[in-house]
Parts: C-alpha cells; structure tokens; sequence
C-alpha cells in the first residue's frame, strides 16, 4: 500500500471506525484513542498490507485494541461491583432506542461486536469473521443469540409503548 493508498483509507473508514468502537465502548474520548491507535498501527504495517485487505485488517486491529482495552480495565478495577448498591429506575419506557442501547449494553462483548458490524455497519459475515477471528458460522450464531436476547430483552412492544 502506498502512502497515497494509506490517506484514502483513511478518509474512507475513520469515521465508520469511530462509529463502531463508540458503539461498542459508549465513551466518545477512548473511541477516539483507539480510531488513532489503530491507524497508528495500521500506519507501522502499511508496506506489508495490500491496499485491498486495508478495511478488515483496521478493523481487526480496531477490534482487538478494543478487546485489549476493555480487559485491562477490567483488572484495574478496585471496587467490588457485588457490594455498589442497585440504581433504582422505572421500568416505563417510552423511547425505544433507548431500550435498544440497554440490550446491547447486556450482551456479551463478542455477541455485541459482531452484531454492531452486520447491522450497524453492513458488513458481511466474512468480513465479520475475519475483524473478529472466528468463521463465519459462529459469526452467524453470535448474531442469532444476540438478536433473540435482544428479542426477549424488548418483549412485547405494546409494553414499551
């Protein structure tokens, strides 16, 4: 890949990037940090990488960076979460996006990934499969679990109405 070739990936995919790891993280300054980490990395590796595989393996890179990310926090953690006290809110929603956000807050790390590509971002199962590292029929049942909990998660849409 050429530097030219480089800058057009990155006025192409910054932006879906960004969308991406927001979605997934829901903290707008990390998302950043990791949209510039994975360029940064991408950039290092330019010469290796063709101009055609560029996409997927940014988002690899983006993916994994997240996931790295999201377990080193995981072992910082100092407060015990078992002993935080449970925010009471009401149960009655009227804004189903926001019952959506809750849902997908809910799923695991990887169900939620791989969900967040196909419908978010419109990437196909073998894109899908080869950001995350897994073939694309697990790609396919961590979409199917993810959506049916979500499903079940919603319930009844005279419910939230």
């Amino acid at each position: 890949m050429t530097t030219g070739e480089y800058n057009q990936i990155v006025e192409r995919y910054a932006n879906h990037l960004y969308r991406y790891l927001l979605k997934n993280i829901r903290n707008e300054d990390r998302a950043r940090d990791l949209v510039q980490d994975s360029f940064e990395k991408l950039w290092r590796n330019y010469r290796d990488i063709s101009f055609s595989k560029a996409k997927s393996y940014l988002f690899s890179i983006a993916h994994n960076t997240m996931i790295d990310m999201i377990r080193r926090e995981k072992r910082m953690m100092v407060a015990d979460t078992s002993e935080m006290p449970e925010l009471s809110h009401s149960k009655q929603y009227s804004d189903l996006k926001e019952i959506l956000d809750e849902g997908l807050k809910k799923l695991p790390e990887v169900q939620r990934s791989v969900l967040l590509l196909r419908d978010y971002e419109g990437y196909s199962y073998e894109e899908i499969g080869k950001i995350s590292n897994l073939n694309e029929s697990q790609v396919k049942v961590y979409i199917y679990r993810a959506r049916v909990f979500l499903k079940n998660y919603i319930g009844q849409i005279e419910k939230v109405l």
